[in-house]
């Protein structure tokens, strides 16, 4: 797949596990397992959409003026 193969692994986990030690590992594990799903979960979920055109109280935008704009008096 990307060209790791059984001692390549075997050489990972036993860094894994010289560095976090025994105890830590079902921790560490379980954490993982928690991100997978949870990437999963949202990526398969539809996204919320957000609507971010500005609302209007029915008047035209034509007349109005920005009030941060300058005038060239």
């Amino acid at each position: 797949m990307f060209g790791i193969g059984i001692p390549e692994l075997v050489i990972i986990l036993v860094i894994i596990l010289i560095i976090f030690g025994t105890g830590k590992l079902p921790e560490i594990g379980g954490a993982l397992g928690k991100g997978i799903r949870n990437f999963r979960k949202a990526s398969h979920e539809k996204p919320e959409e957000i609507d971010v055109t500005p609302e209007t109280d029915g008047e035209s935008d034509a007349g109005k003026q920005d009030p941060t704009a300058k005038t060239s008096n």
